[in-house]
This record gives C-alpha cells, sequence and structure tokens, in this order.
C-alpha cells in the first residue's frame, strides 16, 4: 500500500509559508496586473494633457490630489518591482540563477534593489 497523501487540496496562502522566489514571484505577476490596469488612466491624463493649456492644467491639477498621488505611489513601486523581477525572470530564461541557493540570493537581491530605487525616488521627491 502507498503512503497517505498529506498534501494540502485547498492552498492557503497565508498559511503556507512561501519562501522568497515565490513571494517575488507573485508580486512580479500583482505588479503586472496592476500596470496593466493603469493603462487608461494614464492614455486619459495624456490625453488631457495634450489637448490645450487649460487641459495640461487639469491634469496637472489631477496629478497634485493626494489621493492621486497616493496611486502613483503604488504604481510607481509596482513599476519598480516588475522591473527588477522581470530582469530577474529573463537571466533565469538564460539558465541563470537555477540553483535553489543563487535564486534565493537573486530575489533578495530583487528586493534589496527595489528599495534602494524606492528609497532614491522618494528622496528625490521629497528635496
Amino acid at each position: 500500500m502507498s503512503a497517505q497523501d498529506t498534501r494540502p487540496f485547498f492552498l492557503n496562502l497565508i498559511k503556507i509559508h512561501l519562501p522568497v522566489t515565490g513571494v517575488v514571484s507573485i508580486f512580479h505577476r500583482i505588479s503586472g496586473v496592476v500596470l496593466f490596469l493603469s493603462i487608461p488612466f494614464f492614455a486619459y491624463l495624456l490625453d488631457l494633457s495634450v489637448q490645450d493649456s487649460s487641459g495640461f492644467q487639469q491634469a496637472a491639477d489631477l496629478l497634485a490630489l493626494p489621493l492621486v498621488k497616493l496611486v502613483l505611489a503604488i504604481l510607481i513601486a509596482s513599476l519598480v518591482h516588475h522591473f527588477y523581477a522581470g530582469i530577474r525572470f529573463l537571466l533565469t530564461d538564460f539558465d541563470i540563477g537555477l540553483q535553489k541557493a543563487s535564486s534565493i540570493k537573486a530575489a533578495w537581491l530583487v528586493i534589496a534593489a527595489e528599495l534602494i530605487t524606492l528609497v532614491v525616488i522618494l528622496a528625490g521627491v521629497c528635496l
């Protein structure tokens, strides 16, 4: 007889402790969806800003709203994460960093590079 199968049938991501590689992968997908869904907003802003000077002022006023600034901060964080994680996944397509130890190091490097970039962007915005 075979051993009893103890694998879970329904994965609860809150109870399962994913490795850092899984977390980076999941957030890469989430950031891609967030960036894709932001395309209509940016298309609207572009259309509004190129109409005339009053349209440009309307777009500037819209970007000055606190809620829009929060959304833009989330979009910038998504873009930064998607960029660095995308480079990591492109390297794995070329069979670079496929071993477990190097994959974990690369995932931590993505998180570190993302945090450093966000701090630099934040410092540039605040100055």
